[in-house]
């Protein structure tokens, strides 16, 4: 920061503990006001989206790294047993295809339509940001003139100067508070109504890309279930599988070696 800056934002420091104290008063715009209550709330929902976004194509991945992990322990698990039916060889392949077509070919899609659009909507925050810094500050510099021309009215000065002088910078401190409010004022609601045509399109993308995901999914589990055993189909479908687990353990427990099971 230059020597003029910090000069200047440490009389701007003063003159906000002087508006704390009554000293000074502030100018309120309450058109802008609502539309940066507006702003921040969108800022806060976008970049939220943005976070959450990048999540799913992560847990996407994360879940089918650990459905790879399941399927290579499950086929450990069965060994020549799982081989002889298919079963578990079946599931693995399955979802190691799900993880090396299917998610690697929605990556670069995802990117380009949901991911990529969101975070370039999310860059503009910044500059509009340092936009309305900027106007608290010229508001903060008219305010403490228009105080300071108050005080040499009330009590005029014996510099007969100093008045005309000074109401000349509340003139150009006015004009360039005004110049940032009007326009922020302005543009603050056409940057929020073009929230949605700008979002849609990626919007209509991510519902696509899930429907793909989803029906890739299904097909390939789908292939799985022909290798599973019929009757615990039927089990599970008519609510008995508990019985036919609880068979099973049963028959652990009359092994000698589990006997205390």
């Amino acid at each position: 920061m230059s020597w003029t800056g910090f000069k200047k934002a440490t009389a701007r420091a003063g003159t906000q503990i002087l508006m704390k104290t009554g000293q000074v008063e502030r100018t309120n715009d309450r058109d802008f006001e609502t539309e940066l209550r507006r702003y921040r709330t969108m800022e806060a929902a976008a970049t939220k989206l943005q976070k959450e976004a990048k999540g799913y194509l992560d847990s996407l991945r994360a879940m089918t790294a650990s459905q790879m992990r399941i399927a290579e322990t499950i086929d450990a698990f069965y060994g020549e047993a799982g081989a002889k039916d298919g079963v578990s060889r079946s599931y693995k392949q399955a979802v190691t295809d799900l993880d090396a077509e299917t998610i690697k070919a929605l990556d670069g899609p995802y990117r380009t339509t949901v991911l990529d659009p969101i975070q370039r909507f999310c860059s503009y925050f910044p500059d509009v940001n340092a936009c309305i810094t900027k106007r608290t500050h010229k508001q903060t510099d008219y305010d403490a003139i228009r105080a300071k021309v108050k005080k040499l009215t009330d009590k005029p000065d014996k510099d007969v100067t100093k008045l005309p002088r000074a109401e000349k910078d509340e003139q150009l401190a006015k004009a360039a508070y005004d110049q940032l409010n009007d326009t922020l004022t302005s543009e603050l609601p056409q940057l929020i109504d073009l929230r949605v045509p700008y979002l849609d399109p990626s919007f209509e993308a991510l519902v696509k890309i899930q429907l793909r995901f989803c029906a890739e999914a299904y097909s390939r589990m789908a292939q799985v279930q022909q290798y599973l055993d019929a009757d615990t189909r039927d089990q599970y479908a008519q609510g008995k599988l508990d019985e036919r687990v609880e068979e099973v353990l049963q028959q652990i427990r009359d092994l000698s070696i589990a006997g205390t099971i």
